[in-house]
């Protein structure tokens, strides 16, 4: 089963304000609540190629796993696919225009869990969905307090 789970937001700041704050992985433990270490496997800032390493608990599991940015449009999108973790997943950022001085981010996970991962998929979507829904707002709630 394929986990596959949108989730979009505006906030009320322009496009390069969100996605310069949403591209740096230093700020993911800041938004992303299941998100406790990040480290830089190669030198910063993002780039294609940059790899990033995450420490996270999901599903009461703690979670390490390697990210490689494998697109980088300033502003418009980004694409991480993982090099290494407990299964492949890619995570896509957007980034639009919603009127004069607010950003439409979409946030995008996909992937096909393996082992245990596949049994528990439908859980796993469900889930993933409820903490993008929550990361996003307080995404939304750190930025317009800015």
């Amino acid at each position: 089963m394929t986990v596959d789970v949108t989730t979009e937001i505006v906030i009320d700041r322009p496009v390069v304000a969100v996605a310069t704050y949403a591209t740096d992985p230093a700020n993911a433990p800041v938004w992303y609540d299941n998100i406790e270490a990040v480290e830089w496997k190669t030198t910063p800032p993002a780039a294609v190629g940059s790899q990033v390493a995450f420490a996270a608990r999901f599903l009461g599991r703690r979670l390490e796993y390697t990210y490689e940015f494998v697109e980088l449009v300033p502003g418009e999108r980004v694409v991480m696919r993982t090099r290494h973790g407990p299964f492949p997943m890619e995570t896509t950022y957007t980034w639009s225009p919603a009127g004069d001085s607010s950003a439409r981010m979409t946030l995008r996970n996909r992937g096909v869990p393996s082992g245990f991962s596949k049994l528990v998929a439908p859980l796993m979507t469900a889930a993933m969905r409820r903490a993008n829904r929550k990361d996003l707002a307080k995404l939304k709630a750190i930025l317009e307090a800015t």
